[in-house]
């Protein structure tokens, strides 16, 4: 037994080398793509000065959660400001905007999919679980080798370890919408597509929703992987007071990253909780006849 051994590991690199060698100019496009997302959504962040951005994220907190969370947020990055985090902070807002956005449009169809197919859920349960325990930092040794290092590999990475939640409470979501509401859409006579645009999905927001604000957070959380492969940001900021022991700048980058934190989770979850209003007053009247 002791000289017994199954090569998983070779195996699982000669596939990366395959790829790297046949599908290359393939993987060199998907970087170029990711990276001018990032540096576009950078660019809108970063080009205006810090207190037009304040202002602007103000008054949609004003709007989203009331005047409580409009001044929190205006104190939270003001003191970015005042730490000179903000190109950072910004830098890794864009990041987190662009592998969630990714996430989210990749989570959701997906998640559509493995409600209605049975078989498709069969495959995808057990490939999200793969996905998610899988830690984090394996992802960066094919995605280094295929993107290079940059924000690509730290986007890539992103993507695969926050998009389970999404597929999940999506699924999960489709699934719970009443039966008999289901039922009376078709009675009604409307078609499979119309049923899940105007009666599945709007019922299912609520859970969708909280998919999509668990994606938005863990895309966060993996600022500080990003920075190990170059990404910069405050996770760049947090690998170099970790290398240097620098308590101060440890404590300041970790403190934007939790302003951000609670700003998009703030956020994101006004708006399903709105939706999840729309949604209860729906549910036991839909409107089904005009499905």
């Amino acid at each position: 037994m002791e000289d017994f051994r199954i090569p998983v590991g070779e195996r699982a690199s000669e596939g990366v080398d395959w790829v790297v060698e046949n599908l290359g100019s393939l993987f060199d496009w998907l970087r170029s793509v990711f990276v001018g997302m990032y540096e576009s959504v950078n660019w809108v962040l970063s080009t205006p000065p810090a207190i037009v951005v304040i202002i602007t994220i103000v008054v949609l907190g004003l709007f989203a959660r009331g005047w409580t969370f409009a001044v929190a947020s205006a104190l939270g990055l003001l003191l970015i400001v005042g730490m000179d985090q903000w190109d950072n902070a910004m830098n890794t807002l864009a990041l987190v905007l662009v592998a969630a956005t990714i996430a989210i449009v990749l989570a959701i169809p997906l998640g559509i999919a493995a409600a209605k197919v049975r078989p498709v859920s069969i495959v995808v349960r057990p490939v999200m679980d793969f996905l998610q325990t899988m830690p984090a930092f394996v992802y960066l040794i094919p995605a280094l080798l295929l993107f290079r290092v940059g924000v690509a590999p730290g986007i890539v990475a992103t993507i695969i370890f926050a998009m389970a939640p999404g597929v999940r409470l999506t699924e999960l979501g489709i699934r719970g919408v009443d039966r008999e509401t289901v039922e009376a859409g078709q009675a009604f006579g409307a078609t499979p597509g119309r049923i899940l645009r105007q009666i599945q999905l709007p019922l299912a927001l609520p859970s969708i929703m909280a998919g999509i604000n668990q994606v938005i957070m863990l895309s966060l959380s993996m600022v500080v992987i990003a920075g190990l492969v170059g990404a910069g940001g405050l996770g760049g900021d947090v690998i170099t007071s970790l290398n240097r022991l620098d308590t101060a700048l440890g404590v300041e980058a970790g403190l934007s990253v939790v302003i951000l934190a609670m700003l998009l989770d703030r956020f994101t979850s006004a708006f399903g909780e709105r939706r999840g209003l729309y949604a209860a007053l729906r549910k036991g009247r839909p409107a089904v006849g005009n499905v």
